[in-house]
């Protein structure tokens, strides 16, 4: 069984992809740039039956590649962080995280979703983020390209359903997870010196470190083991989330508060 995980250069897809390989299947693990591509082929024991090539989903010639792949499982993984206000953020990065998130991802499941209709069969795993599920200030950027990526997931998943096909559409929603993919996130919005929100800057960053601090989980094989039941199990869920305490809280979130 052949499994493909974007954006796999490093964090939640690596780990994935070394605990599929240690299973016994055969996965090819992306990254973004040929340098990322260097690194990655230098952490990977020679032992594991992993390939590894450049695949920039912003690239059509790169998604192109994908087009005489036969792959078994797409783990749809490769995003972006924009921090920042709405009101302030340049709208070039906002287009670049929209870009990378929801409309180069979804092209890449389009061409590895028709082989699959092809062979019948197939599963598609789209990561998404259980910040799709509460607004944030000033991570609402980031959250509404996940949010956009769960409603066409689900949209997908339905669509999919009407024609009688083995394929499974499935989304996972991690939450906050110390990769460095949030901790990067959460600074990278304190640049503008011009901001109305400059005076709050310190008591933003102050409180968004703690909860990274101290909600945040060191155990990155926990969403790891999660995606791979979603992608191995005969009948998956439609969702997943991880870990236990954040989805709880995401829960009661969506049950009592969100309107």
């Amino acid at each position: 069984m052949n499994i493909l995980i974007t954006g796999a250069a490093s964090g939640i897809g690596y780990k994935t992809g070394i605990m599929f390989a240690k299973l016994g299947y055969n996965v090819y693990l992306t990254t973004e740039t040929s340098k990322q591509l260097e690194v990655l082929r230098e952490k990977i024991d020679d032992n594991f039956n992993i390939g590894t090539f450049k695949l920039d989903v912003k690239d059509k010639k790169d998604r192109e590649k994908l087009k005489n792949m036969d792959i078994d499982i797409l783990i749809s993984n490769a995003a972006i962080g924009v921090g920042g206000s709405i009101l302030e953020t340049n709208m070039d990065k906002v287009r670049e995280n929209y870009e990378v998130n929801v409309f180069s991802n979804f092209e890449i499941i389009q061409i590895v979703l028709e082989n699959m209709l092809n062979k019948n069969k197939g599963r598609i795993i789209i990561m998404s983020s259980m910040i799709s599920n509460i607004p944030i200030p000033f991570l609402g950027i980031y959250a509404s390209t996940k949010a956009s990526i769960s409603m066409l997931g689900h949209c997908l998943r339905k669509e999919i359903k009407l024609i009688k096909n083995n394929i499974d559409i499935v989304l996972i929603e991690p939450g906050l997870y110390k990769t460095g993919f949030n901790k990067v996130m959460l600074d990278n919005k304190y640049d503008n010196k011009y901001s109305r929100f400059k005076k709050l800057n310190n008591s933003i960053m102050v409180l968004e470190n703690e909860i990274l601090n101290y909600v945040g989980s060191d155990d990155i094989d926990n969403i790891a083991n999660v995606v791979v039941k979603a992608a191995t199990t005969y009948k998956p869920k439609a969702i997943y989330r991880a870990p236990f305490l954040q989805n709880l809280f995401i829960k009661l979130y969506i049950k009592f508060i969100k309107r």
